[in-house]
């Protein structure tokens, strides 16, 4: 793992949001340019899935959507909202994985999220970065709309340093021992037949 994670994550985030945006469909294949089972393939990945699924945000807020239309988007977004948690889940079995042989400090504290959820958050801040300079940049918006947007985007990019800091402190500290981490797995329950009664009452039969 690099000193400065964040600045692999920032670099990596930014490079796929300005890919995406080359092609700008939400059913391209991506040609990732890192080697499968890194941390560079999964961020990359981590990145594209959240493109994706900010335009599919996008394409659904269509006043003039057709329903059914509406509904397969629907569900792709939960699809993708689920592939999103995966890859969150596997990027923190690879912070477990690394820090496995820390012992912590005696006193030492656990953090609101796990890194990844960080990191996960860095990688929307990219994609808001990108739109914001686009809407900056439009010469067809009123200079108050650009004025505004340019006000956010500063304090986008403000937010991005602060949790870049955030990030590199806290895998600092549980490197050292002054944190600890813990994997609560989302376990998240309308995709799963098992645990969503409209899916399992489905199979169900009255007695």
């Amino acid at each position: 793992m690099v000193k400065n994670f964040s600045e692999l994550c920032n670099n990596i985030f930014d490079e796929c949001t300005k890919y995406y945006h080359t092609m700008d469909n939400v059913d391209a294949n991506p040609n990732v340019p890192y080697k499968s089972n890194t941390i560079e393939h999964s961020l990359f990945i981590k990145n594209w899935i959240d493109a994706v699924q900010w335009h599919l945000e996008d394409l659904i807020r269509d006043p003039n959507i057709n329903p059914e239309k509406a509904l397969l988007l629907k569900r792709r977004i939960d699809k993708s909202n689920q592939d999103r948690t995966d890859l969150v889940e596997q990027i923190d079995s690879y912070f477990l994985e690394y820090f496995k042989d820390v012992r912590p400090q005696n006193g030492a504290t656990i953090n609101t999220e796990s890194p990844a959820w960080a990191v996960d958050r860095l990688s929307i801040l990219a994609l808001k970065i990108y739109h914001m300079e686009q809407e900056v940049s439009r010469t067809n918006a009123s200079a108050d709309h650009v004025a505004t947007c340019r006000q956010k985007l500063t304090i986008l990019l403000e937010q991005r340093k602060d949790l870049s800091m955030a990030i590199d402190q806290l895998l600092d500290d549980i490197a050292n021992g002054r944190k600890y981490m813990k994997v609560y797995r989302q376990m998240k329950m309308y995709n799963d037949p098992s645990l969503n009664p409209i899916l399992y009452g489905k199979n169900e039969t009255n007695p």
